[in-house]
């Protein structure tokens, strides 16, 4: 644990590091475009934050393969070598989008190109755990288009996401966490080295994430873009990939001598690593309801447009904050309820709290307006927006006796004043300039 600890918050630290550099370069190279239709942001705000999060990749694969334990991921298997490769061509196709605005088809064949580098290195779907079935092996071609479509899915609801300031990474890094717990404990807790590779790249996602977040986080000052969009989906893809389709589930020998019964067993875990599109459940539906909506007006799967349910969240009322918070909390359910029903399957405990947690989304999701108060002891430690106003009538109380001192102190200070005395004085000087008062906070 401390080794993965350790990858994850070097690369944290070399992430969060380079962000600063990047914006720079950014503002300087021109990758500022301009104030879409569909943009919530209203500056223009540097691009190419990618940049930062592959650098961060780099770093945590780099201090991976010199550590004694994680050593061996790269001595016994491919995988990370592959992900690497994979991860440059993504990322290089998403800097040019960044500052060129390719086309989406020709993204598209990138991010079948780059799943497939990944294929040809040895990162591929071997079997799928099937329930009453068990292991189905696949031939090199199912097993090759399962892989490419998997990970340009993932990559494109990743990448639909990617609509508010701090949406994206964020979700990403819950699904890594929830991801990272269950893969650590097949490895740790079954002795599965198959898992190892796994573990180590959902590690270096969570840092990737973590160290951009301090600056996207609302309001953005740098945006991540294609560039590192599509290269946290690819990692994520990968790790599904690796733990779903070569670790055999009767390893785990939860039945001895029994692959189906440990199979169905193990369906409430393999299911969600099947399809990762359950652990990132909110943008693969806004990626499925996009091309829905797109589809039946007669445009194109990939044009862009206002109808994601983030823009949805942010036209019934909330604020740009709280949507974003709103969709972190229904990712967490979603990743985290799956990975607690793998631990304990039979559990009713778990599918009442899940079940509670989704009646409280469901009303937060119904009071866009409302404001939570803190209580008067601690209002000194939270934002102001958050501490409790005054009454109407004090307020109208104080703004009077503002302005009658104010008045007062207008009528004892009628004699002229020099221009360069105007500002401290607070009144009008012979240039024009008006000295600003106190004004009111209500309407």
């Amino acid at each position: 644990m401390r080794e993965y600890l350790l990858t994850l918050c070097i690369t944290a630290a070399v992430t969060y590091l380079l962000t600063g550099p990047v914006r720079k370069f950014a503002i300087v190279a021109g990758a500022m475009p301009e104030i879409r239709a569909r943009d919530v942001h209203r500056e223009p705000t540097p691009r190419l934050g990618g940049i930062a999060m592959f650098f961060g990749l780099c770093a945590g694969l780099l201090v991976a393969d010199h550590l004694t334990n994680l050593n061996e991921v790269f001595e016994k298997s491919n995988e990370p070598r592959a992900l690497l490769s994979g991860a440059a061509l993504i990322w290089l196709i998403g800097v040019l989008d960044d500052k060129f605005e390719i086309d989406a088809l020709i993204k598209l064949g990138g991010q079948m190109i780059a799943a497939g580098v990944m294929v040809m290195q040895g990162l591929t779907i071997l079997w799928l755990p099937v329930p009453g079935v068990g292991n189905v092996a696949l031939t090199q071609w199912q097993g090759t288009l399962l892989t490419v479509a998997l990970v340009v899915i993932t990559i494109n609801a990743v990448n639909f996401a990617d609509g508010l300031d701090g949406l994206a990474s964020g979700m990403v890094c819950i699904a890594a966490t929830a991801f990272f717990l269950y893969a650590y404990r097949i490895w740790y807790s079954y002795g599965i080295e198959a898992a190892a590779p796994a573990t180590l790249f959902s590690a270096i996602l969570m840092g990737m994430c973590i160290g951009f977040l301090p600056h996207n986080m609302h309001p953005a000052r740098i945006f991540m873009g294609d560039s590192g969009s599509m290269l946290i989906g690819l990692v994520l893809a990968a790790g599904a990939i690796s733990i779903t389709g070569q670790v055999d589930p009767d390893a785990l020998q939860l039945y001895v001598h029994s692959e189906k019964a440990a199979v169905h067993q193990t369906v409430p875990v393999y299911i969600p690593l099947l399809l990762p599109l359950t652990i990132i459940a909110v943008p693969a539906a806004d990626l499925v309801l996009a091309i829905v909506r797109r589809t039946w007006r007669g445009q194109s799967p990939f044009a862009a447009d206002r109808g994601h349910l983030h823009h949805r969240l942010l036209e019934i009322g909330h604020s740009h904050s709280r949507a974003v918070l709103i969709m972190y909390f229904w990712s967490a359910l979603i990743a985290f309820g799956a990975l607690g029903y793998s631990v304990n399957s039979a559990s009713m405990w778990i599918v009442l709290g899940i079940m509670i947690l989704s009646a409280i989304g469901l009303l937060l999701l119904l009071l866009p307006r409302f404001t939570p108060r803190a209580p008067r002891w601690a209002e000194h430690f939270v934002p102001p927006r958050y501490r409790r106003r005054k009454g109407l009538a004090a307020a109208q109380a104080e703004q009077a006796a503002a302005y009658d001192a104010d008045a007062s102190a207008e009528e004892e200070q009628r004699t002229p004043v020099a221009a360069g005395m105007s500002g401290m004085s607070g009144v009008s000087g012979v240039n024009g300039a008006t000295a600003i008062g106190s004004r009111s906070r209500l309407r």
